[in-house]
Formats: C-alpha cells, structure tokens, sequence
C-alpha cells in the first residue's frame, strides 16, 4: 500500500541504469540494481543503493520489483482517436485510413466530439502511467479553427496530470498557400506549440520545406515531421529534412517520425542519410505497432514480408536521439491501442529487438522523449525530483514484459492514483447518426 500523504520509503526496488542517472550502484548485466526510495512532499528526498539509508522500520518491501519513470509518448493523434467504430479502414492500407480519416473529420469532428474523444484518450493514457504527450493536430481548413481551441482546453483541464504539446499536422502541399501557412504558424505559435507537416516526395519538396524552416524560425517554434511512412525506396525526405535544417541553420529541436523507407533503402543511401540526420541532430521516434499494422499490407492473400520500423539501432549508434511512441489509437491508421506505453515497449523491443543487451533502449519511452520535448525532470528519477513513477509486479524485462502488468501502481507526486480506465460505452453515442 502507497500512503496517501507524508512520507515513506520504497524498499529493494529495482531500477534501471539508463532511467537513474544518479544512482551509484552496482547494476545487473540486464541494467538493474536493487535500492531504496524515499518519499517526502511529493518528492523524491533521496534515492540509495538497496540498504544503506538510514534503517526505516515500516519502509516498504518491494521485494525486487520494477519501478520505472511515468512515460512520456512523444508522438500520438488523439485528436482522431477512437472513430474506428463509426468509420473503419475498409482494407487496412494507409490510403484506405487516410480516406476514412479524411471523410470522419469532414462529417463528425465538432468541437464536443473532438473533446470527448480527446479525454477519453487521456484518462487511457494518464491510468497507464503516461507524465506527457505530444499530440498531433489535424489543421487542415477549418479543422484548425476547431482543434486548436479544443486542445488548449484540454491542455489547461490536464494541466498537474499530463503535461500535453501539439503539434499541426498537414500535408507539405498545403504550405503552398503561403498567406494561410502563415497565419497557421501564428495560430500555432500563440499555443505554444509545435510546427508540423507530412512530407511526400513533391517536385518542390525543397521550397515547400525552406517555407516551414522560416516560419518555424520566426516564431521561435521546434519542428515535428511526419515522413517516408511508406516502402518506396525513392522516398528520401528523412534525408531532404536533414539538408534543410543544415542550410537553415535551425536550431530549435526537431523530431521526425515513421522514416519507414530507410530501412528498404541501399545501404549507401542509407550511410549518406545517417550521416545528414547526426549532423543536423534530428530526433527520430518509431511508431511500432501502426507500421506493422499499415506497411506491407498486400490484400492478396500473400504474408507481409518486412516489419515496418526504421533504422533505430544504426541511429542510436550515431549518437542520434531515438524513441518510440504509440501513434494512432482505435482509428483508420490503426484499429487497436491504449495509449499504454508499456505496450508500446514491449512490442518494440519484439519488433526492433531491445533487447540481447537492452543496454539503455528504455530511454526510448521516457528520458530521451523528455528532451526532445524539452520536459525538464520528467524521464528520470532522481533526488529533488516529483515522485512520479510506476511500481510493477515484474522483476526483470521478461517477467515485464510478458504480461499486461494491469495491476501497477501509477505514483504521481507521491501518492498512488485511482487507475480507472475509461468504458467504451462512454462513446456509443459519438458513434451513431
């Protein structure tokens, strides 16, 4: 039991390496040492090697279990979460999600709708353990004057819960509209939020992307891209971002997601992309479980034959920032998710293979998301900081990561939340008419 209130102690915890920058210990070949953990105020007062703090007679035997950071999920749409009932993808291809998505936002996505199926996503996420979100927003004309205003609410409603980014998500073609893309910025700029396109191998690729590099520039704003989230080899955007931000000068973070094609593509492409993408220090997440659901998908009675997933572990050798996120839930794009990042995890580490040796990959779902969405604190756990993390039952990645863990303990400064996940009855009427 987690008191409610003053202090107490977390006793043979088990924490990893990558997650406790701070913790002189003696860790475990899989990353793990054994330690204790002391609340007080919310925070974390102090944070030592299993046993030698001062002796507490009603700390807490954990017994070895696993406390991990709040998860931070750096690349998700909870703006179009939860259609799937009322508008499938009639074949499971990207063009089919895109066109159902397109459609439902046209006929359904009012202000109400948007908003409720927003919270329902947030409760999912804050009940599973999630600290912080980036969202992308739809801002295709007028669903920009709609969104927007929806997401600050909710922003300031969750505001001590999750801390929530967006970022505005169009297609590159519509940059062409100088006048509106400007204004777009602006609106985006005042939201303090994130700048963000869809990239498509456009015969105008470079202009359209020195148009977003300046109105990132002019606004102050970091940069978030959606891109080559298909399997054709001659889809290179991830390298077209990279030489744009080197002859902008950009200084401001920038994350691309999805990067799907490198990993179809020649190893001297490849090489020549790695190399652009360290120098202009671009962060890269992978969204595993939405393109192993989308890519590759034949219809014609043949098995997919590739995963997916981008070029994580060459990335991380370069020193480039990697993560990964859970992307759409219960929608076209992917029609299962929770928002859990646990999940996200443990199908990551199956998909990319994080594991043999799991070394610091989960960083991917905390600390390295956090910098890149520029969260000071959150990610980690360390001494002074909020005492916000999860308690599981697993003592080591494969007891972790072979069941749900539905019965962990989210702590959010200090005290045990009520983990009440949302009914999807809740919805019903969204669904209908």
């Amino acid at each position: 039991m987690i008191p409610t209130s003053g202090s107490y102690r977390l006793a043979n915890v088990r924490l990893h390496r990558s997650l406790t920058p701070d913790l002189a210990a003696a860790f475990d070949q899989d990353g793990f040492a054994l330690a204790d953990i002391t609340v007080a105020d919310g925070k974390i007062a102090d944070l030592a090697p299993h046993g030698r703090a001062v002796a507490q007679p009603d700390a807490i035997d954990l017994a070895g279990r696993i406390v991990l950071p709040c998860f931070v999920d750096c690349h998700t749409h909870i703006d179009k979460g939860h259609i799937w009932p009322r508008k499938p993808n009639p074949d499971g291809t990207f063009m089919g999600a895109l066109n159902a998505t397109g459609a439902d936002r046209a006929a359904r996505w009012s202000a109400e709708d948007v908003a409720r199926r927003m919270d329902f996503s947030l409760r999912s996420a804050y009940a599973h353990g999630t600290k912080a979100l980036r969202t992308h927003l739809d801002s295709v004309p007028p669903q920009e004057e709609i969104s927007w205003p929806v997401f600050e609410t909710m922003r300031e409603k969750w505001r001590g819960r999750i801390d929530l980014q967006a970022a505005c998500l169009l297609g590159i073609e519509g940059v062409r509209d100088k006048a509106w893309f400007e204004r777009l910025a602006k609106r985006v700029a005042v939201a303090k939020g994130v700048l963000g396109v869809v990239t498509y191998m456009v015969p105008d690729l470079e202009e359209l992307l020195d148009q977003v590099f300046a109105q990132a520039i002019e606004h102050g704003l970091d940069l978030d891209f959606h891109a080559d989230e298909t399997d054709d080899v001659a889809a290179i955007s991830l390298k077209k971002i990279a030489e744009a931000s080197l002859w902008n000068s950009f200084e401001g973070n920038i994350l691309v997601g999805h990067c799907c094609s490198l990993a179809r593509q020649p190893d001297l492409e490849v090489l020549d992309t790695l190399d652009k993408v360290a120098k202009a220090r671009l962060a890269v997440v992978s969204l595993p479980m939405c393109n192993l659901y989308l890519q590759d998908r034949r219809n014609n009675g043949t098995t997919p034959r590739w995963r997916g997933v981008t070029l994580l572990h060459e990335m991380k050798a370069r020193g480039i920032k990697v993560a990964v996120a859970s992307d759409n839930t219960r929608d076209p794009f992917y029609a299962y998710g929770d928002l859990d990042m646990l999940e996200v995890y443990r199908m990551a580490t199956r998909i990319l293979h994080f594991d043999h040796p799991v070394g610091d990959w989960p960083r991917a779902v905390a600390a390295t998301p956090a910098e890149v969405m520029r969260l000071d604190g959150a990610g980690t756990l360390a001494a002074g900081g909020s005492a916000d993390f999860i308690v599981f039952k697993g003592r080591n990645w494969t007891e972790l990561l072979s069941r749900p863990e539905s019965d962990r303990i989210v702590v959010r400064e200090g005290r045990a939340i009520e983990r009440q996940l949302p009914d999807y009855a809740e919805l019903d009427e969204l669904m209908v008419g």
